[in-house]
């Protein structure tokens, strides 16, 4: 297999698990670091920007978080600044893994290209924003689309909006996604990305929210180019995502198990591996005689059988020995030659 060309893509989601603290942050880095992902993952945005004052939170965020707050207040907290990106970019230079952000709005994309991000994830929530899905698509840098809650009518669109703003559907991954934290398994229809792969001839990626580690193996098999996981320094933690993550030894399992499976997916070519050749042999039958065979009688089905070594004439040309005659004498179980 060429591991290079079929590696998965995979991203570890810290997102909003550093709680605004800049060492949890670091902490966060070293656990996907260690995992053997490829990228650590944040999110990038201004509550100014994004949310009114009095917007209500989502149910699950309700649940995790305090009852008093409102959203806006509650992203305030979370927010990571110009200086604390800085920070976590350079640290993850230091750490050699790919620092990458989800922009909520125009200029904290800005803000992220001016940092040298080397690609643009669009969040779930923010399909509709055609003022953003615009901006991304001219900064032509391959471009991660998460679909949560989304129709295919609605993926189809922003795709349209995206390619038409300069960046080919060739540099575009969709994320097939389902928002709600954390997801039953009833409730993950992988089926669907292989739907959008089909119908929109694009590549397609899986992002987890489920608290299962089998699911994204399952994505890569049926053909995720990207997975993006969910994962925090503890569950015990208070915050939004922290229930619906993984803890890093989690992921690292996760991980490996990734990578294992990529091995075993192999090529879509049916022919024997090198490794069972030499099993051919063994487990494979010949023509023998099934009896003592002298020179000139004919061979019938009385008198020839198939048997193992599988170093002689194959079975299956038993029909054209049948009703010829024996060139020399046969030994019982001796191969026919």
């Amino acid at each position: 297999m060429n591991k290079k060309k079929n590696k998965t893509l995979i991203i570890a989601e810290a997102g909003v698990n550093h709680n605004g603290d800049l060492y949890k942050a670091k902490k966060l880095i070293d656990a996907a670091k260690l995992s053997g992902a490829d990228i650590v993952k944040f999110q990038t945005f201004n509550p100014d920007k994004l949310i009114t004052k009095s917007a209500t939170k989502a149910k699950y965020q309700f649940k995790y978080t305090s009852k008093k707050e409102t959203q806006y207040k509650m992203l305030k907290k979370l927010m990571l600044t110009t200086k604390m990106h800085k920070e976590l970019i350079k640290y993850c230079k230091k750490k050699k893994i790919e620092f990458l952000s989800t922009a909520f709005d125009n200029e904290s994309l800005k803000m992220l290209i001016r940092l040298g991000i080397r690609r643009i994830k669009i969040p779930s929530g923010e399909i509709n924003n055609r003022q953003l899905l615009e901006f991304a698509g001219k900064q032509k840098l391959p471009i991660i689309l998460s679909t949560g809650m989304s129709y295919l009518s609605e993926v189809m669109q922003a795709i349209k909006i995206i390619t038409k703003s300069g960046t080919p559907k060739s540099r575009i991954t969709v994320l097939h996604c389902t928002s709600e934290y954390p997801l039953p398994l009833k409730g993950v229809n992988l089926f669907a990305m292989k739907s959008i792969e089909r119908k929109l001839k694009i590549a397609i990626g899986y992002s987890d929210h489920t608290l299962s580690k089998d699911v994204p193996v399952a994505a890569v098999a049926l053909g995720a180019k990207i997975i993006e996981k969910h994962f925090t320094l503890s569950r015990n933690l208070i915050g939004p995502d922290h229930k619906s993550s993984l803890e890093p030894n989690e992921l690292k399992t996760l991980v490996n198990s990734i990578r294992n499976i990529e091995i075993a997916l192999g090529k879509e070519i049916k022919a024997p591996t090198i490794m069972e050749i030499k099993n051919k042999i063994a487990v494979r039958r010949s023509l023998v005689a099934l009896k003592s065979i002298n020179k000139g009688d004919i061979f019938t089905k009385h008198n020839v059988g198939a048997k193992r070594p599988g170093s002689g004439i194959s079975p299956m040309k038993i029909y054209e020995l049948i009703g010829t005659r024996a060139k020399r004498n046969f030994a019982l179980d001796e191969l026919i030659t």
